[in-house]
């Protein structure tokens, strides 16, 4: 009896045996794994070189420089990144400037999840008029062009780096607050929190104990996230000449000096655009993947 082509055909295909769905999940798991682990990865050299590199290797002093070094090109003897037009060594002020900008993302971001995070638990959790007073305050600074203000606020008090990550916080705190307030107001009504209170616990040791663990998967994702807008934002300044005062080194006054000389040579344009570029997206990548891996929604 002859066997018809299409069951022969079938016959040779092996049928997916129990572990396919396994190997299925450790794909998945791998790929998940390697949403944190690469931009992770890249950030931690990012500042290797920044913070340790220069404790142990001779790097030149990024603000010191000599008139017969001027304007020296890529791969030069002792200047890989080549000099500016004062002597400056670039690649100095690369490592010293991203170290400048990863101190302001991190300060700002500290502040805001420590300051805005608890005044956005405690707006939630205490509600009426605490509430209504807290998120409008907020509101206000939300309501402002936040470069404008931001300029408004260095212009005032002067260049500084300390008067930088002032004039972010502005930001940073009512952006925690709104985040915390949120999954205050749903972690407020769970059976744990209301059990809690009615057996008379302390408002205090509730939020300790039972909301602000809760909330540190979300805050910190959201740190993250932020950190990409905090770096942009510092380089904005510098760019336009509002943030690190001169002749300190940073990524966005790098990027200013770059357009002034890019009729004659492209790398001190090209070279701190792509620090600051990759910086910003592994930041946002790794806070994806922790997103991802936490499922914070």
């Amino acid at each position: 009896m002859a066997v018809p082509v299409a069951d022969a055909m079938a016959a040779l295909v092996p049928e997916p045996g129990p572990a396919a769905p396994g190997r299925l999940r450790r794909a998945r798991g791998v790929l998940r794994s390697l949403e944190i682990v690469i931009p992770g990865a890249i950030l931690l050299v990012l500042l290797f070189f920044c913070f340790v590199w220069p404790l142990g290797y001779p790097v030149p002093s990024p603000t010191d420089g000599s008139v017969l070094n001027a304007s020296l090109p890529m791969w030069s003897p002792g200047h890989i990144f080549g000099t500016t037009n004062v002597g400056y060594d670039n690649m100095a002020r690369i490592l010293y400037g991203g170290r400048t900008t990863f101190e302001i993302a991190a300060a700002v971001q500290a502040i805001g999840l420590v300051v805005g995070g608890l005044l956005g638990v405690i707006a939630g959790y205490a509600g009426g008029i605490v509430e209504a007073a807290l998120m409008r305050v907020f509101d206000v600074f939300i309501a402002f062009p936040s470069l404008i203000l931001i300029l408004a606020i260095v212009d005032s008090l002067g260049q500084s780096e300390t008067h930088v990550i002032w004039a972010l916080t502005a930001f940073s705190i009512p952006a925690f607050a709104r985040v915390a307030r949120a999954g205050t107001l749903r972690l407020r009504d769970q059976p744990f929190v209301v059990a809690a209170r009615l057996s008379s616990v302390k408002a205090w040791r509730i939020i300790a104990g039972h909301i602000v663990p809760n909330l540190m998967p979300q805050m910190l994702t959201f740190s993250l996230l932020g950190a990409g807008i905090v770096i942009i934002l510092e380089s904005a300044l510098d760019f336009l000449g509002y943030g690190i005062p001169d002749p300190a080194p940073s990524w966005g006054a790098m990027i200013a000096y770059g357009q002034t000389v890019m009729s004659t040579a492209l790398s001190p344009l090209v070279v701190p655009s792509l620090f600051l570029f990759g910086t910003v997206v592994c930041v946002n990548l790794l806070g994806d993947g922790l997103r991802s891996r936490w499922g914070v929604r």
